[in-house]
Formats: C-alpha cells, structure tokens, sequence
C-alpha cells in the first residue's frame, strides 16, 4: 500500500475518521492495528520480523532503566548488536558472502557464495529495515542516555516504531518527540487538518507530478548509459536529482501531513537542501533525521570535532562510509558515501576568498558536486556511473541531446522544476488560508490527478 495508491487514500480517511470518533484511551488500538495492517499490505511475513525487533528492545529498555554499572551498557550493546544483526542478515547477507568469495578466490580458494534466494528461498528484504532498526536502537540509546524513561506501555512502544505514517521511509524519530504525543487527549482542530491535508497535497504533487515524470526520462536514460551522448546523460543526472528529492521529500511531506491531521507533529526532513551553499550545509537540510543520528549515535561519541584535525577528517569519512552502506548493500553506495566524506573533509579545509564568492554560485557548485555523487547512487553498477561521468567528461561526446519523450514533455519538465524551487524559494511553508484553502486543495487535487503519472512506481526509499 504506498502513498500514491487509492488503496492508501480509502484506508487515510478510514482511519483519520475512526480516529476521532474514539476516546483517547482507544486510539492507539487503533493506530496500531491500522498500522500493522498498513505494513501487512506490503508483505504480511515481515510483521514477524518486525515484531520480534519490537518485543526485544522493549524489554532491553526496561532492563537498560533498572539496572546499574556494567549491565546497563551489556544491555544497550545486546540491543544493538541484535538490531545490527537483523539488518544485516536480510540487507548484506549476499553483499558479505559475495565479497567474501573474491577474497577467497583471490587466495586460491575456490568457494561458490550462495544467496539469499537460493539459501532461503523467497525470503525478502523487508521494506523500511534499516528505518525501523536505527529509530529502535534511538530508543534504546536515549533510555541508556537518561533522555528517555522506559516505555511501560507495550502497545504505546509498539506504535512508536510502528506508526504507519512514518514507518517506511521515516523520519527517524527519536522517543522524546513521538512517545508522549502518544500519550496526549488530541481534540479535533481544523488548523491540523489544514495543515496535515496541505502537506499531503504538496508531497503528492512533488511525486505523481514531478518525481515519476521525471523518471520516464531518467530510467531509459540510466537503464542504457553505453547509447546515449553526453547531453543526455548530463540532463538525466540533473533531473534525477530533482526527482530523488521529489520522491523522497514527497513522502515526507505525505508521512508529516497524515500524521499531522490527526494532531501528531514529526520531525522536518528536508529544508530545501538545493539552496545549500555547501555540501555541509547540504547535510543539513537533507535527510535531516539520518544525517542527526548518526551526528548523535556515531560522529560525536568517536570524538566529533573536537580531537584535533585529522581526528575530525576520520570521524567524517567513517560516518559516510557507514551512510553509504545503510542506503544500500552494493559498492556504489559506499563509493556514494566516500564521495561525500571526502567532500566534507574538503571543506573543513580554510580557502582564502571563497567566502566572498557570490551565494548563487556556491549553491550552483553544491549542486553540481551532488549531482556528481548521484551519478553513483542512481547507476546500476559502479561501471556504469564510471562510465556515464567519462561521457559527460569527454567534449567529442557531446551533441543535441535527444531524450527518451518528446520535445514539449521534455519543456515541461523544466516548467515543473522551475515551480518547485520558486515555490520553496519564495514560500517553502506556505499553506492557504480561510476560504481559500479548499478551492487550493480541490486545485492541486486536480492538478495532481490530470498531470500526474500513475501506475507502480514505488518511493525510491522504499528500497532502504
């Protein structure tokens, strides 16, 4: 059941509906019953999986809380070595064996690594592990940190790694920002349904409009990147980074406008990350619930910034690194990942005038340079991105583009981007006021169903 689905439209206004004709002590019943029934939908075998991930760390919370000394950090390390282990046993479990049969071989060993088909036949990726993993090991971390209590309510835990809004593709939140909204009487309030109804509507737009618009040209582009000249590669990696961003920040915006309409506010994810005049602040305004675990879970607790220079530089490239493999079990993400460290290091380093270079220019070599870095996350193999920069890079190959649609579906294209960044330039909050916000919502309803692109794409995040 993803976002863009009718099915996902009749089971929003069934539950935000029933959600309101029950009494407070009754509505996280409900929450969770619709949200396990929501995952279900997907493939109903992973509840198990993710049952067994919330029964664990429920009660390693509780023990983290009563015990003292030694046990207390043996607790917190037995959970997140268990989260670990879940992930990597469905996320990396034919990445390892087949990187460990290169080694082996390149040893003189003859070893034939199985897979995770042929050993466990049928057995998936279930969708959203590496979200749910790292928001319950939040928990876990901030109950062993004394941010958090231990929750003592089973359902109210459950729901808070199961919420359906954000339980696929985040945000990853943290126990003090969910667990007591839960714990809140919400009463009825039309600023909230205005609000959360806006959001869904803009996060669809950003998707069934520009985002999978976008890919009918960046699919075959990147699908054949051996065929194509240089301008077309060059205007795929540009339009994919629109449409990664589109995608990705489209479901958030449908995870925070589901979730508000019923009251509950979760985390921003996105602050218009293609304003960033550096990759730094990049990092600042994308993703902005992984980029903040790992600054707190990992960047800070092996020293941050504050062990001198080269400390610093090596704490940024290990954090990266481990970004680029959460996205992905593959080599390219890692080299995604490096890429971006690499970037970061760079910047820790002072170069005289560049802080008096004009602002469009540095957000113009922001994007350029993350665009770059995409190339590698949108490539079907580490080859083909190679490949696909070499072309871009070689002047002999460039030449009219000629894109896989038309000329004027192309223009459009560009109309479309150009609405989405004056939109979140000149007002990235804006939301309709009084009478005029349902002919708004009926507008861009409207809108998204004549111009929007249906059928089965999925959100790219899905995958992680």
């Amino acid at each position: 059941m993803v976002f863009n689905s009718l099915h996902f439209l009749i089971f929003f206004i069934f539950t935000t509906t029933a959600y309101y004709t029950l009494v407070g002590r009754w509505r996280w019943v409900l929450l969770l019953t619709a949200s396990a029934y929501f995952y279900a939908s997907f493939i109903p075998a992973y509840l198990l999986i993710l049952g067994t991930i919330i029964l664990f760390d429920y009660f390693a919370g509780i023990c983290i809380e009563k015990l003292s000394g030694m046990w207390r950090t043996v607790m917190l390390a037995a959970s997140i070595v268990a989260n670990i282990a879940f992930l990597a046993f469905f996320k990396y479990y034919d990445f390892l064996n087949e990187n460990i049969a290169l080694l082996l071989r390149a040893g003189g060993i003859d070893y034939q690594p199985g897979t995770m088909d042929g050993s466990y036949p049928g057995l998936l990726l279930p969708i959203g592990l590496s979200f749910h993993t790292f928001q319950s090991m939040s928990y876990t971390i901030e109950v062993y940190r004394g941010n958090q209590r231990a929750e003592r309510h089973f359902g109210i835990y459950a729901l808070y790694v199961l919420f359906y809004p954000q339980l696929v593709a985040g945000p990853i939140e943290r126990p003090q920002n969910v667990l007591g909204q839960f714990r809140q009487h919400i009463t009825f309030d039309w600023e909230n349904i205005r609000h959360g109804l806006w959001l869904i509507a803009w996060g669809m737009f950003k998707k069934v409009v520009i985002a999978d618009r976008l890919a009918l040209i960046t699919d075959p582009v990147f699908a054949t990147p051996g065929t194509q000249n240089a301008a077309n590669l060059a205007i795929a990696a540009a339009f994919y980074s629109i449409q990664i961003y589109c995608d990705f920040s489209g479901y958030s915006d449908i995870a925070l406008g589901s979730a508000r309409t019923m009251g509950y506010k979760l985390m921003v994810n996105f602050r218009s990350p293609y304003f960033s005049k550096s990759v730094a602040e990049f990092w600042q305004r994308w993703h902005i619930s992984l980029s903040t675990w790992f600054r707190d879970y990992v960047y800070i607790p092996l020293g941050g910034n504050r062990q001198g220079r080269f400390r610093t530089w090596f704490n940024l490239m290990f954090v990266f690194l481990l970004s680029g493999l959460w996205h992905g079990a593959d080599w390219k993400f890692v080299i995604w990942g490096a890429f971006h460290g690499l970037l970061l290091v760079a910047s820790q380093i002072r170069i005289p005038g560049i802080s008096s270079i004009p602002d469009v220019f540095r957000v113009a070599w922001t994007f350029l340079v993350v665009t770059l870095a995409w190339i590698f996350f949108r490539a079907h193999s580490t080859d083909d991105a190679l490949l696909i920069i070499r072309t871009i890079a070689t002047p002999a190959n460039w030449s009219l583009p000629q894109l896989p649609l038309s000329n004027s579906e192309s223009i459009f294209c560009f109309f479309l981007i150009i609405v989405l960044f004056l939109k979140e330039y000149l007002s990235p909050e804006f939301v309709p006021a009084g009478w005029r916000f349902w002919p708004a919502l009926g507008m861009a309803t409207l809108i998204c169903y004549l111009w929007g692109v249906f059928g089965s794409n999925q959100f790219i995040y899905f995958q992680f």
